[in-house]
């Protein structure tokens, strides 16, 4: 008998991997982990039903969210990132060596624990002394830090369960006062392809827009995600992400499979359907 993993992307739509095993199974404090794994994807990790990370697409996302920001500010010292717990983004930050502070803070200190265990290539920048990892709640968290971070990337899962306080007013303001007046904040922003998950953008581009005088959404072809069309919120009290866009960042000499600065420049070119939805929320 086949084994198929199925994640309800709409009322209508349905997305399905065939799994070869199950390799872990439990419910932490905050929701249900599951790792399988599969041939066409290799391991794949779940928090309650939903799609996380695959061994073979997950450098889109972590190198898309990370050196955007970076790529514009090379500069950065002190990062921040809020949710994340697999480490992808975390391993990518780790490869800039201006970098001297790098805090993640995620809710459930088990969905760490097991992506060190089965995705140990994900994780493998939880080893960087400058990293230090808080297991406590990012809008609890993000309220006591005024003027301390260069960069904030939210790192979240969708807008419900232990990341709905990830998406709200309150959240984005406090984000904004831990910035310091040059600091970015990325976030990953869902999609526009299917209703549930195009309310949810412009719910939180409308907060984002109201608190930055430079907001701007740039997009990743990511297949495992709803639609495989994804996009990314950057933020900014300073920089612009394509007039401010460092022309050395090659000479860093961080090798990348997805990202490079001519996708930098092309990837903030989205599509009328998109434009569509943002305008009508000014």
């Amino acid at each position: 008998m086949e084994l198929w993993y199925t994640e309800q992307h709409s009322d209508d739509v349905r997305f399905s991997i065939r799994v070869e095993k199950q390799l872990y199974g439990s419910r932490s404090d905050f929701q249900e982990i599951c790792v399988y794994h599969s041939t066409e994807f290799g391991n794949f990790l779940t928090l309650d039903g939903y799609l996380m990370i695959t061994e073979k697409d997950e450098y889109i996302y972590h190198e898309m969210i990370t050196h955007v920001p970076l790529a514009v500010n090379p500069n950065v010292h002190r990062a921040l990132v809020i949710g994340a717990g697999d480490g992808g983004t975390v391993r990518e930050l780790v490869r800039y060596k201006t970098i001297t502070q790098i805090d993640m803070v995620e809710i459930d200190q088990k969905v760490v624990e097991v992506c060190k265990e089965f995705f140990p290539n994900v994780a493998s920048g939880f080893a960087d002394p400058r990293v230090r990892v808080y297991y406590e709640d990012g809008l609890r968290y993000i309220r006591s830090h005024r003027n301390e971070y260069d960069l904030i990337i939210v790192d979240s899962t969708d807008p419900f369960g232990p990341g709905e306080g990830l998406f709200s007013k309150e959240f984005f303001g406090n984000c904004t006062n831990a910035l310091t007046d040059d600091g970015i904040l990325v976030n990953q922003h869902e999609s526009v392809f299917y209703r549930e998950y195009a309310a949810a953008m412009r719910k939180t581009h409308r907060i984002i827009n109201g608190y930055f005088p430079v907001c701007r959404v740039y997009q990743a072809h990511i297949p495992t995600y709803p639609s495989g069309h994804w996009l990314f919120g950057f933020a900014s009290k300073r920089f612009d992400p394509l007039r401010d866009q460092d022309p050395g960042w090659r000479d860093l000499g961080i090798t990348t499979r997805y990202y490079n600065p001519e996708l930098h420049r092309g990837c903030f070119a989205i599509p009328n359907s998109v434009i569509e939805q943002l305008e009508a929320l000014e």
